[in-house]
């Protein structure tokens, strides 16, 4: 397997404010021989305040081991709501997707099988870029005269609207807290769904208790009326981010090196201590001085762990086979 970081950005075109030495990036997955693979690219959430380690590389080597070329995306988040977002994320994840389909070749890549897998608001991420691939402010860039536009999306436990059901705190990060109507529309992608929208594969429990299943359900409803192939499952019962809700994800089993999505969250910190130590909350101060990212996500956790209110993770029977129907699902879609 060839694993590497390519950064999506030059340090003078990525501004982003407090990212410090951060830069946007795709860390792969590759299959070390000559065979040309469809590929997935892999986008974890973290409700756009942090990029989540456990949907991330167990997840990339689920598809790499299913004969995927594999990549994961860790793009620009908004740690305590220090600046709207607006669309930077989705200029991430559209240079990701350009640069894997301009670069197809050399990584040995189908360009027209790039698939793109989000969890959560990295699925509302992955989902943006499905409707507002022609978004005209991501045509200016290097790659422009290439296609962002995934050939098929998979959408995990995601967020999707921003109205009675919304996961309010995605899209005040996303947007800021007081987002225009327009904007909260735009955002809201149940509401953008056209014909040309790629085809979608959803999952989700029905006791999700972060991001109600309604997302879902609604996203698969504009995807039906607007003729686009889809496929819904909805399992009985299950946490919200669960991942692959597998035994590896219940035991957090998910690989030492997997902590390379934190990057952001690292830098951010120590870029505010170092202008003004007081905007640092006092619990994130241990975590800020960090001279290493693994030593800064032992203090990251062990700052925002509270071993009393920590919820127990089971694996489900059910809920772990979405990877194999997705598989399926995909094999029907990018014949």
């Amino acid at each position: 397997m060839k694993k590497q970081t390519i950064n999506l950005w030059k340090k003078e075109e990525y501004r982003y404010p407090y990212a410090g030495e951060f830069l946007p990036n795709i860390t792969t997955y590759l299959h070390e021989d000559e065979t040309v693979r469809p590929a997935m690219v892999v986008v974890p959430g973290g409700g756009y305040a942090f990029v989540s380690p456990t949907e991330g590389e167990i997840v990339a080597k689920r598809f790499y081991e299913a004969g995927y070329q594999a990549f994961v995306l860790t793009y620009t988040i908004n740690m305590f709501q220090l600046k709207p977002l607006g669309k930077q994320p989705l200029r991430d994840i559209s240079r990701a997707v350009r640069y894997i389909r301009y670069h197809a070749e050399s990584l040995h890549v189908k360009c027209d099988q790039i698939v793109c897998c989000g969890f959560s608001a990295g699925a509302h991420l992955t989902g943006s870029l499905a409707v507002h691939y022609q978004d005209v402010e991501l045509a200016n860039e290097p790659y422009a005269e290439i296609s962002n536009r995934p050939d098929a999306v998979l959408l995990c436990y995601p967020v999707i609207t921003s109205g009675e059901k919304a996961h309010r705190g995605s899209f005040d990060l996303l947007l800021g807290e007081d987002a225009s109507k327009e904007k909260l529309i735009w955002a809201s992608l149940e509401k953008q769904v056209t014909e040309d929208t790629p085809p979608a594969f959803l999952w989700q429990t029905m006791t999700d208790a972060t991001v109600p299943v309604e997302n879902s359900i609604m996203y698969t409803k504009a995807c039906r009326e607007a003729g686009v192939l889809c496929e819904l499952h909805l399992f009985m019962e299950g946490r919200h981010g669960m991942s692959l809700a597998n035994e590896d994800w219940a035991t957090n089993n998910i690989g030492e090196d997997s902590i390379y999505t934190m990057m952001q969250q690292w830098q951010t910190l120590k870029t505010l201590y170092g202008q003004n130590p007081d905007m640092v909350p006092k619990m994130f101060v241990s975590s800020a001085k960090a001279e290493s990212l693994p030593d800064f996500a032992v203090k990251w956790t062990e700052a925002t762990t509270d071993p009393s209110k920590q919820e127990e993770q089971h694996k489900d029977a059910s809920a772990m086979q979405w990877p194999d129907l997705a598989l399926t699902w995909l094999n029907k879609i990018l014949r």
